[in-house]
């Protein structure tokens, strides 16, 4: 499937457990993953309050940093576009924060119940 494809690979059942330091490395790369996918939708919402309330960079990345941890805008809403673009934006934050979570946890959870699963030779 080519070399892509091989590092989103994660151990079979029946394979070894996979050594350290490639361990690390999988958590890096579900960490810049992870990171990735939160700056991508923090530069959505950047755009977004700038564009619905016309707010300067500051200000919206301020507002669009706070709604994705869950704190709130700062700034209040005058127009109808901006409290509608605060509304979607909060939805996709909160499932952002879930999937972001998700990746960058998903190697230590695969590491911890792939220990369980492999043949300790005892047959």
């Amino acid at each position: 499937m080519g070399e892509r494809m091989r590092l989103f690979r994660y151990e079979r059942r029946h394979d070894r457990l996979l050594p350290l330091d490639r361990f690390l490395g999988r958590l890096a790369r579900s960490l810049l993953a992870s990171a990735a996918l939160i700056c991508l939708v923090l530069a959505g919402g950047v755009a977004g309050y700038r564009w619905t309330e016309g707010m300067g960079l500051v200000d919206a990345f301020a507002n669009a940093s706070m709604i994705l941890s869950g704190m709130g805008p700062l700034t209040p809403l005058v127009t109808d576009g901006g409290k509608l673009f605060a509304a979607i934006y909060a939805l996709v934050s909160g499932l952002v924060v879930v999937f972001a979570t998700t990746i960058l946890l998903a190697p230590v959870v695969h590491r911890v119940l792939h220990r369980f699963h492999v043949d300790d030779g005892d047959g």
